[in-house]
């Protein structure tokens, strides 16, 4: 699956861009590419609409662009009801209602509201927000699974009034927009005539009025609390990893149901291991004497130790592989590997019988020896002819 484009670059604006040059940049390009300006590709250009929507829902909000600038593309997914953008999460359709809302002048119609928004437009309890929760766990953990208990802070269904802000009674119809949530603006600019859909000033969109809230939550639906929640980290568990729990986000504001929650994973490094998908890192400092003659040695392992042979006439940087001893695979595919690299470590401090026994063996090994090293050394440095 190809990985999604940056936000700036998909609506061509700098990351410094202001919320003006965003919004004009969103206008012109959704003018440009929306599917009833291009009959011979149209699927191309809803993908591209879409798109452009996507990154303009989440830059021209404050929170969710700081979101976006710290984590990327994961840190918004949660503020999108699937966990990815659908058309159901655009909020900001009353900044393009002008060129689309009237069939004179753009010749767009009545389609879009149908095909792209027209979930948005109905009447009938919206769902809570989502929430996100990063959390940080040892990579032992992400190898053997483990449980984990959190606390999180958030918003539940009002148990007074059943999260309607209010007793049945106390709620009747909006009359100014009959429970649409949305009225219809006409607007004329020379001789062209516009018609543009905005929420409904009276009840903000809900389509309803509150007569007299309820005593608990104020009117608000929901009341503030923290749950206590069991969260399952799997086997094989990578960096940025998600976790979704149904219904445990923010209770909505007019008796839908819950957001969710999502529980995004961070693997702490690991003071020897490093990781690599499935396989796993390790350097195995050896003597000079063990690298030269060859060894067996013990090195760490995710579940204890094990024994590696160092072959005679190992050189620093050689890789050997600890097959099965790595991470396990996410979906149940086995384990990975580990591979351990030699590092030869040079004595630094030799006392006078040491270096003369050193001195020895240098002239005893010949072409080894001071001059042949050096020979080798630079053997493939000579001059081009």
């Amino acid at each position: 699956m190809p990985s999604k484009r940056d936000y700036y670059e998909v609506l061509g604006v700098s990351r410094d861009a202001g919320a003006d040059e965003i919004r004009k940049a969103y206008r012109k390009l959704a003018l440009k590419h929306h599917p009833d300006r291009n009959k011979e590709e149209p699927k191309v250009a809803e993908e591209k609409f879409k798109d452009l929507s996507e990154a303009y829902e989440v830059l021209v909000d404050p929170d969710k662009r700081a979101r976006y600038d710290q984590y990327g593309h994961s840190g918004v997914e949660s503020t999108f009801r699937g966990g990815g953008f659908d058309w159901s999460d655009f909020t900001h359709f009353e900044d393009i209602s002008d060129i689309f809302g009237g069939s004179s002048g753009f010749g767009f119609g009545g389609s879009i509201f149908e095909q792209f928004f027209g979930g948005r437009h109905r009447s009938g309890p919206r769902e809570g927000r989502s929430l996100r929760y990063d959390i940080e766990i040892p990579l032992q953990d992400a190898a053997s699974g483990a449980e984990r208990e959190l606390r999180i802070p958030h918003s539940v269904q009002c148990k007074s009034c059943g999260g309607q802000g209010a007793d049945s009674k106390d709620i009747k119809t909006c009359q100014t927009c009959k429970g649409a949530g949305r009225v219809q603006q006409g607007q004329t600019r020379g001789n062209t005539s516009f018609v543009s859909i905005a929420a409904c000033p009276t009840c903000r969109g809900s389509g309803r009025q509150i007569i007299k809230p309820c005593a608990t939550c104020e009117g608000v639906g929901a009341t503030d609390t923290t749950s206590t929640i069991k969260v399952s980290i799997p086997q094989g568990a990578e960096e940025g990893m998600r976790l979704r729990i149904r219904g445990a986000g923010e209770a909505s504001s007019d008796g839908g149901a819950p957001g969710d929650l999502f529980i995004i994973i961070h693997i702490a490094p690991h003071e020897v291991f490093e990781r690599d998908g499935r396989n796993l890192y390790v350097d195995a400092p050896i003597s000079f004497s063990e690298a030269a003659l060859g060894a067996k040695i013990r090195v760490p392992t995710l579940d204890g130790t094990a024994l590696v042979t160092i072959p005679p006439g190992t050189q620093t940087g050689t890789v050997l592989r600890l097959k099965g001893k790595g991470m396990p695979d996410l979906r149940g595919h086995g384990n990975g590997d580990e591979f351990v690299r030699a590092q030869v470590i040079t004595p630094s401090k030799l006392n006078a019988e040491q270096k003369e026994l050193l001195r020895k063996f240098s002239e005893s090994v010949g072409q080894y020896g001071k001059t042949g090293a050096r020979k080798m050394r630079f053997s493939g440095l000579r001059k081009k002819s």
